[in-house]
């Protein structure tokens, strides 16, 4: 019997080595809280000959294997005394506790390992060498606090370690104290409210820092809430998980009744029935960050926070439903302590964020205070993506009909809109320009005065992109205008476009360029003219939250802080879309309010599709019985395939069998029938028909696999029917400053059934458990089917593969394409077994593989890069693990490029603070002239590459050469509820990658990879599965019907899929020319759907003509039919540009 090796490596190797210098002493202390070390040091220093020389550290300095084995070898294996005390428990610091706990038995060290919170840990206790009696001494002097057990704890350590010394019992401080803005502070018990009018607001923070005088930041909250009107009182408690400080803040929330909570706690509070002690308050809670770095840091980091802190401070938060604000303090370092060879940190109040979280939370309880008749709000539709027949567009939603909808919400809850209300198409045909509309007018001077009020960068960075305000083509006479709707106290406004319609010089997702003046002068004009209460941003996405800064804890120069200014933001979020969900939810502290999926069903077949379908089923019956007939069939089948185009669709060759040719057909019509399609636009706060609710159910259900037996259909059913009134209610809390219960994202169709109702302010999966098991299992799964199909098609293994990853589906799905990456690799997760968080890796043996480790690419979205840190390190920990290895080269590329000395970077993705890929925007808004302007365009939004390090490098030739290596890109899909067409997302990362590829002479296979049903995943082509979609959705009259009954909301999808397939073409070259064909039957050469796009949306019609005119000059489309040209001309002729920009039919 043979044993193999396992090579394993933790996540901590992904931080940098450092020596604190320091030397031996008896007592070692080393813990996550400064304000653990400080409250020990002001102890020791008070009467330092009392006690043994002590040597305290930071475990933040200590994360790097080889500084814990430098700190154990110079200062831990000579202490008499070590406590080691660890915010999160063992799992945050696994290398470091194991490492100590062996010098400890091995020298015969007093180890007592603690938890940094009240909850006990017992694999820590097991690592405690002192005795029991003392290890909970020492614990519970940690958790009481305060100088006079900080004294006492001197005193045990002073008393263990040899000394004379004599402790007393942890003196208990109270589980919760009322602190105001001098720093007294009380037993909240003992705090009066006698006398108090104004609204109440608490700022909770951790007692520790109280006992360490270290809380100077919630001092200055407290101070700059009062002056703005509030009532403030700060809460030091333990912990939200505390039984005594859930008691006891529980009666002090009945007692106070807070109408605003600012949160400086960590992680999050859920307890066993998904609630916490703050939900009892119903109202917002702020969450903000108490960083842990230097502000010289934060100014200067793109990123805004550590990943430890991104963790703590904002992630694990947002499951309880806070809303991340600002970092209200940073970092400073008090003179270095020759006795303690140790510099106090303290938390620095940064004044301004102080100032900006005030001026939010006041605004939070002005809307809750405001009667609702009184309140003046905004309702915002987005120009995303700014295109001809775009407006209020947004995924899976239709805008317009929202917008009335939300009106009637609003109008049945006594806000006051007026007795007639505009309908959706009214709303949409004035914020177009089809029909007349309000006029919202801003004064070139007051904005003027505006941008100079904010700081001098933000005005100085506008005006240098976008000249001086006179020159925004949304500014005439001394004025900027907007179209507007109004319903009385509400103002319904369009998102300006970021760039100038004509000329865009950004994209959507470009945070390197500023929003134009008119940009600027809106949001500024809703504030200080329409005076409003709150914003209410309707659908995914606008572009607000992806303006230049921070990715989140924003400064003041950020764009989105300065733009939108401290208002609170309710933005109803389609609820499979986490990762930019995320975006509005820590950029711009909105309250992101799930909305349902579309309605769902299967595509079928239409027309000829339909009929070669039926001849094949007579073809099938007549096999055997009537073998003329079959030959007549066969002659049928095979004709009507080749002259529809379906022949070259399935690859098939004139001189193959019959037979063979008819089983490919066949096959090819099933795939087309199965596709998902969403023949429907969701309309917030409405239910979906009854049809279109059974078919979701249906899908849903069909979605939960072996579980679905375990599930009540009729619940499901209910659960949908739910949605409306939750979405209505999650609405209307906001708007009342009310607290909104938080709610998982994920596609409902992909088992994600806990996703329902919809109405709850979204939240994502904890990223440090990323890629989960179940996750693991599907992407290795995932990785052998990809695998299996590039020998399939080549008959050898792919030796490069790149994957395409996007934080939304590594979310919804909990990381199986991040599993599936390392499973080329032949790597896998490890996690830990009692919190499930993947803890770092396992390199598997090449004897327990079946095929050759596989050289892995990622190309990461700019919100992956954002969201998921520690899974970049984690790859990258692999792709240096696996070129270890020593093993043939055949077998291992990356070995092989390791002994060749080749560059490992595998990692890639635009520069911080950037988002998309090129590609698409180059395509669609840009005048390029032929691929090589594709390929550029990708390339130089892929300039840099990531890693474990803090700072990203530039990279362009190491991203070529990894370009001219790859054989086979893979983009994963993990729902049915979009596809590539949906929009031009795929067609930026997918063709923009086969636009540089074909630049340097490669033809790397692309392969979309369809996990929607995750225990059969299914690989494709991309072309093909562009084939399926034009053939199942965009030229399906189920769909095509669909989408004319939501007006021009419906038609913006179509023109939106028209843009995504002649992107594909221009990028990848992989649209045949019948496809092309197929589009302009269905839309153009029909008369009655042109009547009828003319008639809803003239400015897509106009659009799609032009975007298929071009493809014809540009040959990426060759017509059949001489009339083509003719019709589209038609189309032109009949749509105007007058000088608006707004395209209107003339007879």
């Amino acid at each position: 019997m043979h044993l193999l090796a396992i090579d394993s490596e933790t996540l901590d190797e992904a931080d940098a080595a450092v020596d604190l210098g320091q030397t031996p002493a008896d007592v070692v202390i080393l813990s996550f809280s400064d304000s653990d070390l400080s409250a020990v040091a002001a102890a020791w220093r008070a009467d330092k000959s009392a006690y043994p020389s002590l040597r305290i550290a930071s475990l933040k300095r200590l994360r790097h294997p080889m500084s814990v084995d430098l700190y154990v070898d110079s200062v831990v294996q000579h202490a008499k005394l070590v406590i080691v005390r660890s915010l999160g428990g063992l799992d945050y610091w696994r290398y470091g506790f194991e490492r100590i706990a062996a010098a400890a038995l091995q020298r015969g060290i007093q180890l007592v390992a603690l938890p940094g919170d009240d909850r006990p840990d017992p694999r820590l206790a097991a690592l405690s060498t002192a005795d029991d009696e003392a290890v909970d001494l020492f614990d519970r002097y940690f958790r009481e606090g305060g100088a006079h057990n900080a004294t006492h704890l001197l005193r045990l350590a002073a008393r263990l370690t040899g000394r004379e010394a004599r402790n007393e019992d942890p003196v208990p401080l109270g589980s919760v104290m009322a602190v105001s803005e001098s720093g007294d502070a009380v037993p909240v018990a003992q705090y009066t409210l006698d006398g108090v009018s104004a609204a109440t607001a608490f700022v909770i923070f951790y007692r520790s820092s109280l006992l360490a005088a270290d809380f100077a930041p919630v001092t200055r909250m407290l101070a700059a809430l009062r002056k703005r009107g509030l009532h403030p009182v700060g809460l030091a408690i333990t912990s939200l998980k505390d039984p005594e400080v859930i008691g006891t803040l529980s009666a002090f929330i009945d007692r106070a009744r807070p109408a605003i909570i600012v949160n400086a706690t960590a992680f999050s509070a859920l307890r066993a029935d998904d609630t916490t002690v703050l939900d009892r308050a119903d109202c917002p809670v702020l969450q903000v960050a108490l960083a842990g770095h230097k502000r010289a840091a934060w100014d200067s980091s793109p990123r805004g926070l550590s990943a430890t802190d991104l963790a703590m401070n904002v992630v694990l938060p947002e499951l309880d439903g806070r809303l991340f604000t600002r970092a209200i303090s940073f970092k400073a370092e008090m003179p270095f302590d020759a006795d303690l060879e140790y510099a106090t940190q303290v938390h620095e109040p940064a004044e301004d964020r102080i100032a900006y979280v005030a001026d939010l939370a006041a605004a939070w309880v002005r809307l809750r205070e405001r009667p609702r008749a009184e309140r003046r709000l905004a309702i915002m539709l987005s120009d995303y993506p700014g295109r001809g027949g775009r407006t209020g567009y947004a995924c899976g939603l239709d805008t317009p009909e929202s917008a009335s909808a939300i009106l009637d919400v609003l109008k049945a809850a006594d806000y006051s809109v007026g007795d007639k209300l505009p309908s959706g198409a009214q709303i949409i045909a004035a914020l177009s320009g089809l029909a007349p509309s309000g006029t919202l007018t801003v004064r070139v001077a007051d904005y003027r005065q505006w941008l100079a009020a904010l700081p001098a960068s933000v005005g100085e960075s506008v005006i240098a992109q976008w000249g001086e305000p006179e020159q925004d083509p949304a500014c005439s006479d001394g004025c900027f205008r907007f179209r507007c709707v109004r319903a009385v106290q509400v103002v319904i406004v369009l998102q300006p476009d970021r760039g100038t319609a004509g000329d865009r010089k950004s994209g959507y997702h470009d945070t390197s360029v500023p929003p134009r003046h008119a940009y600027v002068a809106l949001y500024a004009a809703l504030r200080a003219l329409e005076k409003i209460d709150a914003l209410v941003h309707l659908g995914t996405h606008g572009t607000l939250e992806w303006l230049p800064g921070k990715a989140l804890a924003l400064s003041p120069a950020c764009f989105p802080e300065a733009v939108l200014g401290p208002v609170p933001v309710i933005y109803p979020f389609i609820v499979n879309n986490p990762a930019e969900a995320v975006q509005a939810k820590r950029r711009i502290s909105a309250v992101t309010i799930g909305h349902l999926t579309p309605p769902l069903c299967e595509a079928g077949l239409h027309g000829p599709l339909g009929e070669l379908e039926g001849l094949i089923e007579e073809y099938a019956d007549a096999d055997g019985v009537d073998a003329r007939r079959q030959v007549l069939l066969e002659r049928e089948i095979l004709e009507r395939a080749w002259r529809s185009g379906l022949a070259q669709d399935c690859g098939l060759m004139r001189d193959e069998p019959p037979r063979a040719s008819i089983a490919k057909l066949d096959a090819q019509l099933c795939d087309i029938k199965d596709l998902a399609i969403r023949d429907q636009l969701h309309i917030f706060s409405r239910p979906p028909p009854d049809d279109a609710a059974r078919a979701l159910a249906e899908a849903i259900s069909a979605s939960l696999g072996r579980m679905q037996a375990t599930h009540d259909p009729d619940a499901l059913k209910d659960l949908l029917a739910a949605c409306a009134e939750h979405e209505r209610d999650g609405l209307l809390a906001a708007l009342d400053g009310r607290r909104v219960a938080p709610g998982p994202s994920g596609a409902p169709t992909r088992g994600r059934r806990d996703v329902l109702p919809t109405g709850r302010n979204l939240t994502s999966t904890d990223p440090r458990a990323i890629p989960t098991r179940v996750a693991t299992v599907v992407g290795a799964r995932a990785a052998e089917e990809v695998v299996r199909r590039y020998m399939q098609d080549h008959g050898e293994y792919p030796r490069a593969v790149m994957v395409d990853l996007w934080a939304s589906a590594s979310l919804r799905t909990g990381g199986d394409d991040i599993a599936q990456a390392l499973a080329y690799l032949g790597v896998k997760p490890q996690w830990d077994a009692g919190s499930n968080r993947v803890i770092g890796i396992e390199v598997v043996p090449l004897a327990k593989m079946e095929r050759p480790r596989i050289d892995v690419t990622l190309r990461i979205s700019g919100s992956f890069r954002d969201i998921f840190p520690a899974q970049i390190a984690l790859f990258e920990m692999a792709v240096q693990r696996v070129a270890a290895q020593d093993e043939p080269e055949d077998w291992n590329p990356l070995a092989a490029a390791r002994r060749a000395g080749g560059d490992l970077s595998r990692i890639f993705g635009g520069a911080p603070g950037t988002y998309g890929a090129g590609a698409a925007e180059a395509i669609l808004d840009s005048a390029w002239s032929s691929r090589a302007d594709v390929a550029q365009a990708y390339m130089a939004a892929s300039t840099h590459v990531y890693g474990s390090d803090e700072a990203p490098q530039l990279a362009v030739r190491q991203f070529e050469e990894r370009i001219a290596a790859i054989d086979a890109l893979v983009h994963p899909q993990d729902d049915r509820e979009r596809d590539l067409l949906d929009g031009d997302g795929v067609a930026d990362f997918v063709g923009g990658f086969a636009a540089a590829a074909a630049e340097m002479g490669r033809s790397p296979s692309l392969y979309h990879l369809d996990t929607s049903k995750p225990e059969a995943p299914a690989v494709r082509t991309v072309e093909a599965e562009i084939v399926r979609i034009v053939r199942g959705r965009l030229t399906n009259p189920r769909w095509i019907a669909g989408m004319l009954n939501h007006g021009h909301r419906g038609v913006s999808e179509v023109a939106q899929a028209v843009d995504a397939l002649y992107a594909f073409a221009a990028s990848a070259g992989i649209v045949a020319n019948h496809l092309f064909e197929r589009v302009h039957e269905a839309y153009i050469a029909d008369e009655r759907i042109l009547e009828a796009l003319l008639e809803a949306n003239p400015q897509a019609a106009r659009a799609m003509a032009l975007r298929l005119e071009d493809a014809i000059a540009r040959r990426l489309w060759t017509p059949h039919r001489n009339a083509v040209h003719g019709e589209l001309a038609g189309v032109l002729q009949r749509t105007i540009r007058p000088a608006t920009g707004e395209a209107q039919t003339v007879p």
